[in-house]
């Protein structure tokens, strides 16, 4: 993922930023408690799209 893309994109949802989880290949949204998942470098950020991040997760 391009830091500078990354920079740009925020969660659709609050509106806040996003960090990039490189393992899982995800666009993280910790207010929202959404993964949004990139797809061959592709951020595909759409809410139906996205999974719920556990609280286990959000406490990493």
């Amino acid at each position: 993922m391009d830091p500078r893309l990354l920079e740009l994109l925020v969660c659709p949802v609050t509106k806040g930023p996003l960090t990039y989880n490189r393992e899982r290949q995800e666009l993280v949204s910790r207010s929202a408690r959404l993964a949004y998942p990139v797809r061959d470098g592709i951020p595909v950020l759409l809410e139906t799209e996205a999974r719920t991040l556990s609280d286990e997760e959000l406490e990493q």
